[in-house]
């Protein structure tokens, strides 16, 4: 229930202020929107913060492996989030991104606080940490996978859903793996920090930004999108391969090692288990689940 009013209060709340000024709605947005009602159920609810986000320390070299894991998760993402606007384009409009790109130096640093490192301290600890924490006792593989879901429809842009989705299981997989959430608000911030960094050399190489406001997918353009498609399929190829070789030799946490084993089929150990979620859980995320459909049918598809 918690997670829906939080969904519902982006939508309106959210975007409300985003509209008036990008910078501060999404602060409003991060901060007292998401991160305080999330704190706030926990202390309320008489749980240990630390134990619920595992606010445990990590290594220098799970710092590491975390950066390269998500600088090779990157392209996978956006190689899915390219098909999905493939997709999109054969039936509805494609708009595109109102996130306005940094044009000097002083606006990236303030980017990189707002947008980069922000949503990765506050949707970390909502979804990688009360969210998954919640769902843990349905097995771990299945909180990562949930929690991913929502994550990615937290969005509410469905030609950004797939990234997302996948992006929420590489950072559930090294938050169970460490054991700390720390890694996966630093996954999270690195992925949009290379954002970032790559919109705001775009800016400086090309019209880049005049382009985007100019984009208008139609027929025409699908061969030229497929023939974007297939270098970038190459490229999320070989990365998805070093991927999983660098999420299997990710050093574990202490505690886990063992049980671990360093062995991708060791990622996932279930706990005590529920065999599903009971009708009070399922109806609010259905509910979440109509809403996203709804709005995003009426931007994309009307």
């Amino acid at each position: 229930m918690l997670f829906l009013i939080v969904a519902l209060l982006l939508l309106t709340v959210g975007a409300k202020v985003q509209q008036r000024d990008l910078y501060s709605g999404l602060l409003i947005t991060e901060y007292l929107i998401v991160l305080v009602p999330i704190l706030t159920f926990i202390i309320i609810r008489g749980h240990s913060i630390k134990r619920v986000l595992r606010l445990n320390g990590i290594s220098l070299s799970q710092i590491i492996y975390t950066i390269i894991i998500v600088i090779l998760a990157y392209p996978i993402a956006v190689f899915l989030n390219y098909i999905g606007i493939i997709i999109i384009s054969r039936f509805g409009k494609i708009i595109p991104n109102t996130v306005p790109l940094p044009t000097n130096l002083n606006e990236f640093f303030v980017s990189i606080l707002v947008i980069a490192l922000s949503p990765g301290i506050c949707e970390e600890v909502m979804f990688r940490g009360l969210i998954m924490n919640s769902y843990e006792t349905l097995g771990r593989k299945k909180a990562i996978i949930y929690s991913a879901i929502l994550f990615g429809m937290f969005h509410f842009n469905v030609q950004n859903l797939l990234g997302p989705i996948f992006l929420g299981l590489i950072f559930g997989i090294i938050v169970i793996k460490t054991n700390s959430i720390l890694t996966g608000i630093i996954g999270h911030t690195v992925n949009n920090t290379i954002a970032l960094v790559l919109g705001y050399g775009l800016n400086k190489l090309s019209d880049y930004e005049q382009s985007l406001k100019g984009m208008n997918i139609t027929v025409s353009d699908m061969d030229a999108l497929f023939y974007g498609l297939i270098p970038l399929a190459v490229l999320a190829f070989i990365a998805g391969i070093l991927l999983i070789l660098f999420i299997k030799r990710m050093p574990a946490s202490k505690t886990l090692a063992q049980a671990f084993n360093n062995t991708y089929d060791g990622l996932f150990i279930n706990i005590r288990r529920r065999t599903k979620m009971n009708k009070w859980d399922r109806i609010p995320i259905w509910i979440f689940i109509l809403i996203f459909i709804g709005w995003n049918y009426i931007i994309f598809f009307l």
